[in-house]
C-alpha cells in the first residue's frame, strides 16, 4: 500500500528522492502549494529575480556540479520567461498551471505551456492526476540524465497539486522506444580501427559530449599512443588539456588557423561526442567531406549528416549524473 499524499507533497518526495539539493525559482499563484510542501523538505530553493535567470542557474548548476539541475516558475509569463532561458545541459523545470478545468479556456495566466516547450525539450509532461506525479519526475530525471542530455517540462495544473491520492513511487522506468545507450556493433568498431591504423592525417575531433562524459583521458591514451592531434568544437574546450602537445585548439567559425587547416587537410576524423554544427563545419551540406575522406562519430549527439565513408557507434556505458535508483541500463 502506498502512503497518501497531495500532489504537491509527492512532487517534493519524489524530488528528495532524485536526491535534489537545490532548485532555482520564482513562486507564483499556480505553484503555491508547492512551495507549502517545500518549506519541510531539505531542499534548498534559491529565489531568482527573473524566471529566466532561473533557468541559466539551473543550466549552470548542471553544468558545474555534473547533477540535474532544477527550476520552477508559475503558470503563463512565468513559464514563458522560465522558456526563455534555454538549456542544452539536463535540467528539469517545473511549471504551474492553470486548474485543470480551465486548461483550453483562456484562464487567468493560462497558456499552452507543453505546446511551447515541446519544440525545445526532450519531453514535456503534463500529469493530468496526482497519483501520476511520482512517476512524471522518475521519467524526467531519466530523460534528462541519459543518452544525450538536455531539459525535461514537468507542467503541473494548481488542483492536481492539491489532490490527494495514494502514491506509488516507482524505482524504475522503461520509455517505449527509448533506447539512450546502444552497446557499438563489434564490426563496425573492426572498421573503425582500420581506419584509423590506415589513415595518414588522422585527427581527433571532440565536442561537447566529451566534456559531459568525461572522456578526455581514454582519448589521450589513443592519441599518445597513435600520435594523433586533437582539435576541439567550443564545447569541447576542456575535454583534455589546453596546454597538452597534442591538442590543437578549437576549429571553426572562432578556431585557430593551426586547427582549422590540419582539420581541412586530415584524410580521418575522429569525431567523439560532436554535432558537426555550422559554427564547427561552416558547411553543413552534402560536400562538408571530400570523397574519399572518412568520418568516424561516437558519442551523444553524433548526428552530423555528412558525405564520405562514416562509422557511427554511441557510448557504451551510461553516464548517471543522479545516483541510480534502479533505471534501467538499456
Amino acid at each position: 500500500m502506498g502512503e497518501y499524499l497531495t500532489g504537491a507533497q509527492a512532487l517534493v518526495r519524489a524530488l528528495e528522492r532524485e536526491n535534489v539539493e537545490v532548485i532555482f525559482g520564482i513562486p507564483g499563484g499556480a505553484t503555491l502549494p508547492f512551495y507549502d510542501a517545500l518549506k519541510d523538505s531539505k531542499i534548498r530553493h534559491i529565489l531568482a529575480r527573473h524566471e529566466q535567470s532561473a533557468a541559466h542557474m539551473a543550466d549552470g548548476y548542471a553544468r558545474a556540479s555534473g547533477r540535474v539541475g532544477g527550476c520552477t516558475a508559475t503558470s503563463g509569463p512565468g513559464s514563458t520567461n522560465l522558456l526563455r532561458g534555454g538549456a542544452t545541459s539536463p535540467v528539469v523545470a517545473i511549471t504551474g498551471q492553470v486548474a485543470r478545468a480551465y486548461i483550453g479556456r483562456d484562464a487567468f495566466q493560462e497558456i499552452d505551456t507543453v505546446g511551447i516547450y515541446s519544440p525545445v525539450v526532450k519531453y514535456a509532461f503534463q500529469p493530468l492526476s496526482a497519483s501520476a506525479i511520482p512517476y512524471a519526475v522518475r521519467a524526467a530525471f531519466y530523460l534528462a540524465s541519459t543518452g544525450r542530455q538536455g531539459p525535461v517540462l514537468i507542467d503541473l495544473p494548481k488542483d492536481v497539486q492539491t489532490e490527494s491520492a495514494e502514491m506509488e513511487f516507482p524505482q524504475e522506468v522503461r520509455i517505449k522506444g527509448y533506447e539512450p545507450y546502444v552497446r557499438p556493433n563489434p564490426e563496425s568498431v573492426r572498421e573503425a580501427a582500420k581506419l584509423i591504423l590506415q589513415a595518414q592525417k588522422p585527427i581527433f575531433l571532440l565536442g561537447g559530449g566529451a566534456v559531459k562524459s568525461n572522456v578526455g583521458p581514454q582519448v589521450l591514451e589513443l592519441a599518445e599512443m597513435l600520435m594523433i592531434p586533437i582539435a576541439t568544437t567550443l564545447m569541447g574546450k576542456g575535454a583534455v588539456p589546453e596546454n597538452h602537445f597534442l591538442a590543437v585548439g578549437p576549429i571553426g567559425m572562432h578556431g585557430t588557423y593551426h586547427a582549422n587547416t590540419l582539420i581541412m587537410e586530415s584524410d580521418l576524423i575522429i569525431g567523439v561526442g560532436v554535432r558537426f554544427s555550422d559554427r564547427t563545419t561552416m558547411d553543413v551540406g552534402d560536400d562538408a567531406l571530400q570523397e574519399g575522406d572518412a568520418l568516424i562519430q561516437k558519442g551523444e549527439g553524433a548526428q552530423g549528416l555528412l558525405r564520405g565513408q562514416g562509422v557511427r557507434g554511441e557510448r557504451e556505458e551510461p553516464l548517471h549524473n543522479q545516483e541510480d535508483k534502479g533505471v534501467p541500463k538499456a
